[in-house]
């Protein structure tokens, strides 16, 4: 069975984020796209979030048009500082990126928005970033 073109576009999501120079000096290795324990305590960290996927109408042809977000979390003291410069390094890393995917095809993959809010605990710092991927079957 073929894979989704959702968890194509998850995977190759995940690989540019996890290769990408300027995210790893901020993060090293805590980049996940499985939800994190409400006590998780390894700030900073960026986790893959939403994966909604929609069809996209194209002529006589369906593509999947996959809205996705990006979270980033910080705590330290200057939390609105490095929330911002995960959410550049991340915008970076995706925004335009030629990813590959597994059995399908993308079109573009484009950065939408973005929203910086600190958390009721008044302490942790929180950046979403939405973006828009349209991904076909390979042919």
């Amino acid at each position: 069975m073929a894979e989704s073109p959702a968890y194509a576009l998850q995977v190759a999501v995940m690989a540019a984020l996890q290769a990408d120079a300027d995210l790893a000096a901020l993060v090293g290795e805590s980049i996940f796209d499985e939800p994190l324990p409400p006590d998780y305590e390894g700030y900073p960290f960026v986790h893959l979030a939403r994966l909604d996927d929609a069809a996209l109408r194209i002529g006589c042809h369906t593509d999947e048009d996959i809205l996705f977000t990006i979270e980033c979390h910080s705590r330290p003291v200057a939390g609105r500082v490095e929330v911002l410069a995960l959410a550049h390094a991340v915008r970076r890393a995706l925004d335009d990126a030629p990813l590959i995917l597994s059995g399908h095809r993308l079109d573009w993959c484009t950065f939408l928005t973005q929203s910086v809010t600190r958390s009721r605990d008044g302490a942790t710092w929180t950046a979403v970033l939405a973006f828009e991927a349209a991904v076909a079957a390979a042919v």
